[in-house]
């Protein structure tokens, strides 16, 4: 096990919040020297951190604690009926596990979903050399997940296989595909390989009370929340 005492971080300097109005964002990240070795990664990931590119991150605000870290222990998760009916419309779905790669495919899709989805967003306008410094990682533990219908892509769900659990670091979906609930279908289907996988939990990033767009992730029950240094359920 990594001596995490002996590990070098940075801070960013302060700078406008992605998701949260007139608050100043810092981010405190590990040193990019540090080899990615996935259990030092899975180390972190119990203690908030996330994956972007090629650095493990957490929010390291000087005023605010907003965002939570947030993850769903696969084995007591219960899916309502409301996500039960997500299952079953997504039935017909082929999922497959391939190695993150730079395709034309791949990255059409990529492109209309952001620029449907998150066009007000600090990703928008979307490029090939964004898609693939934010996902396409020579990394031996990350995977696309792809969901395709008779051989038609219809999401990719970027995932990182940890000891611990898998770590979702981004979903982008067809976005004319609305009534299959693609986003919070490839939540439920990681929770499912979670615990096919006998692993422990999906850590789903981020969770800010005040912001709407993360208010979807407390609708998995149960979900832990890392407050005060140690992963509580939400009640």
């Amino acid at each position: 096990m990594t001596e995490l005492a002996r590990l070098k971080f940075y801070a960013t300097q302060p700078h406008p919040c992605s998701y949260l109005d007139d608050e100043q964002a810092t981010t405190l990240f590990l040193d990019p020297s540090q080899p990615m070795d996935v259990d030092l990664y899975a180390e972190l990931s119990e203690m908030g951190f996330r994956r972007s590119g090629d650095h493990l991150y957490r929010p390291h605000c000087q005023r605010c604690t907003a965002c939570i870290p947030a993850r769903i222990p696969a084995a007591s998760f219960t899916p309502s009926r409301q996500q039960r009916r997500i299952i079953k419309r997504n039935a017909d779905l082929q999922v497959r596990a391939v190695h993150p790669s730079f395709t034309e495919e791949y990255y059409a899709l990529y492109m209309r979903y952001i620029e449907q989805r998150h066009a007000d967003g600090d990703m928008y306008p979307p490029s090939r050399d964004q898609f693939s410094t934010f996902l396409v990682r020579d990394l031996p533990f990350s995977r696309f997940y792809e969901f395709r219908h008779s051989g038609r892509l219809l999401a990719i769900a970027v995932t990182d296989v940890l000891p611990n659990g898998l770590s979702a670091v981004y979903t982008f979906y067809d976005p004319d595909e609305e009534r299959r609930s693609l986003g919070r279908y490839a939540i439920l289907w990681q929770i499912s390989e979670t615990a096919r996988l006998g692993l422990q939990a999906v850590y789903l990033g981020y969770w800010i009370k005040n912001c709407r767009k993360m208010s979807y992730k407390t609708q998995y029950r149960p979900i832990e929340l890392f407050v005060n240094q140690r992963w509580v359920t939400l009640s």
